[in-house]
């Protein structure tokens, strides 16, 4: 049975809708992010579906010592903190450290743990000592069953507000695949599990020194997932992805949202009318 973990008013799990989770990959500027989030909050609401906005501070894991990384943690949390006030929408961002652990948790209110360092056993704890939620994405190089020690690793820090994301498998060289029977094997881990369809299409290193990607195949992975029971998705979205800084190639046009979330819904409905 997967429990409900609540995020501010929004309960994720159980028999709740499916949440967003979305947003641009890095915050590239104060104006961007804050229109993203009216953006996408405003088709949310549309369609009744609950929304949590993502952005990183700090993309500290790029291909390239030269990519963009974002405004830093300070400025970065400045600005999320106004997504906040002025948007009135959760936020969530990644954290590498913890120190940047205990000091994103004053603003965000899901922590999230990137793929490559879910095995990091301090970094997981200090992300439970905050009381925060804690969303920790499947490292691609890690069976799904294996995530039941990152849950307990939270747990035993006294933290049982836990998400668990499927974001691919390593399949070959500069390639991932999305096994959606993962979903329901971290399902019972006892917690919720997001799907994250835009890093699951993304090619690492692909494009030499940088990260490529296939953005045509979100909508189908997406609508996979919520068939698969996946309790929320996760999206990387951008005005225009071709001159995002950070991950353009497998991010989601702004302008295509809407279409693919009515189209989620309406899955949403029929596999939840068979049960």
């Amino acid at each position: 049975m997967v429990r409900t973990v609540k995020v501010s008013k929004i309960k994720i799990g159980g028999k709740n809708p499916f949440t967003l989770i979305a947003g641009p990959c890095v915050i590239e500027n104060r104006a961007m992010a804050l229109h993203l989030a009216r953006s996408i909050k405003a088709i949310c609401q549309k369609h009744g579906i609950p929304y949590i906005f993502k952005a990183s501070y700090d993309k500290a894991n790029r291909t390239s010592i030269r990519s963009f990384r974002g405004p830093g943690l300070k400025k970065g949390l400045d600005i999320l903190q106004e997504v906040k006030d002025k948007v009135r929408v959760p936020v969530l961002s990644d954290v590498h450290s913890l120190f940047e652990a205990v000091e994103a948790a004053k603003v965000i209110d899901v922590i999230q743990i990137p793929a490559f360092l879910c095995r990091q056993t301090d970094l997981l704890v200090a992300a439970a000592l905050t009381g925060k939620a804690v969303n920790v994405k499947k490292g691609q190089f890690m069976a799904p069953s294996d995530m039941v020690h990152a849950v307990k690793k939270i747990e035993q820090a006294g933290n049982k507000q836990i998400l668990l994301t499927e974001r691919g498998s390593s399949f070959g060289y500069n390639n991932l695949i999305s096994d959606f029977r993962s979903i329901p094997i971290m399902q019972q881990c006892g917690y919720p599990v997001i799907f994250d369809a835009t890093h699951s299409v993304q090619q690492p290193g692909g494009l030499g020194s940088a990260s490529g990607g296939s953005r045509e195949f979100i909508p189908l992975l997406s609508r996979c997932a919520i068939a698969a029971g996946a309790n929320a998705l996760f999206l990387e979205v951008h005005t225009n992805p071709k001159k995002a800084l950070s991950d353009g190639p497998n991010m989601l046009a702004l302008n295509k949202l809407e279409a693919l979330l009515k189209n989620l819904k309406q899955i949403e409905k029929a596999v939840r009318s068979t049960r």
